[in-house]
């Protein structure tokens, strides 16, 4: 019996199961200037690092489902989780759920192997800007724009103020510059795994998750969980990691008192930036109808 016992804990012990950890990135990509909900560098990094540094790691999951937004933020995320990837010698599987467009996509990019669902949203690759001219409205209603700058370009598409050949251009120049890096990352990580037409893949457009495999931009359509069974075995154990839940009601409102001294330390923004955030938010998942 003891003998049975002492045997299998020896084999157990001897060949653990395999462990998996799995980080889900969720979100309007956007830097932590209004709301601690967006994806960006700052968020994610104790997720990432802690992710790659578990006892019996094999791989790291993303479980990406993010509209896009700031492509300084998806590059910083992307070349962190691959410098992880490097010293750790860690194979990384993205699995893509509602979207992974734009930046969204930039972030899949992250992984050695790239999966999503038939019908994801996939793709993306390109830069948007969109804003709005007001210079008719003051006409309208009498009122002057008085604008004062020092720099030839400091005012560059100011919605107050008549559009100008000369911005629009200058603007195009700096989207082009975006595109490039984007596509060059694009290039880098899926390589010789691109099949469809450089121009058809680098439109700006986008795909479900079959097209998307046909032009080569993922791997394939799977679930994670299947997948993960047929890779590491049924014993694979899947270790999400999470961020600490924030305190709720009156113990949140204090939190950022210090009660060894009068400093506030402020854990948000105001609820008017609460209210621009939401509609920022809404606005980049309403464009795919989510």
């Amino acid at each position: 019996m003891w003998e049975q016992i002492l045997a299998f804990l020896n084999n157990f012990s001897a060949n653990p199961a395999p462990v998996v950890a799995v980080v889900r990135l969720a979100g309007v990509i956007a830097p932590n200037s209004r709301t601690t909900k967006s994806i960006n560098l700052e968020n994610t990094e104790k997720l990432l690092t802690t992710a790659f540094s578990l006892r019996g790691v094999k791989a790291v999951v993303l479980i990406i489902n993010s509209p896009g937004g700031s492509p300084v933020q998806s590059a910083l995320i992307l070349d962190r989780i691959r410098n992880l990837a490097k010293d750790k010698d860690i194979s990384v599987l993205t699995f893509c759920e509602d979207v992974a467009a734009s930046g969204g996509y930039m972030l899949a990019l992250a992984g050695d192997e790239i999966y999503a669902h038939e019908a994801s949203i996939l793709g993306s690759i390109g830069v948007v800007y969109s804003g709005f001219g007001f210079d008719k409205v003051l006409d309208k209603f009498g009122v002057e724009r008085r604008l004062y700058t020092s720099g030839e370009q400091k005012s560059l598409l100011d919605p107050f103020s008549p559009e100008k050949k000369e911005d629009v251009k200058r603007l195009q120049h700096i989207q082009g510059e975006i595109h490039e890096y984007f596509k060059s990352k694009v290039r880098e990580r899926r390589g010789k795994r691109l099949k469809g037409p450089k121009a058809k893949v680098f439109s700006g457009d986008v795909w479900l998750g079959k097209e998307a495999q046909k032009l080569g931009l993922i791997d394939d359509t799977a679930d994670m969980r299947t997948f993960l069974k047929d890779r590491f075995g049924d014993r694979v154990r899947v270790r999400t990691i999470k961020p600490k839940k924030e305190p709720f009601g009156l113990l949140s409102m204090l939190r950022g008192i210090d009660s060894k001294s009068d400093v506030s330390v402020s854990s948000g923004g105001s609820w008017s930036d609460d209210v621009l955030d939401t509609i920022e938010t809404r606005s980049y998942w309403d464009r795919w109808g989510l």
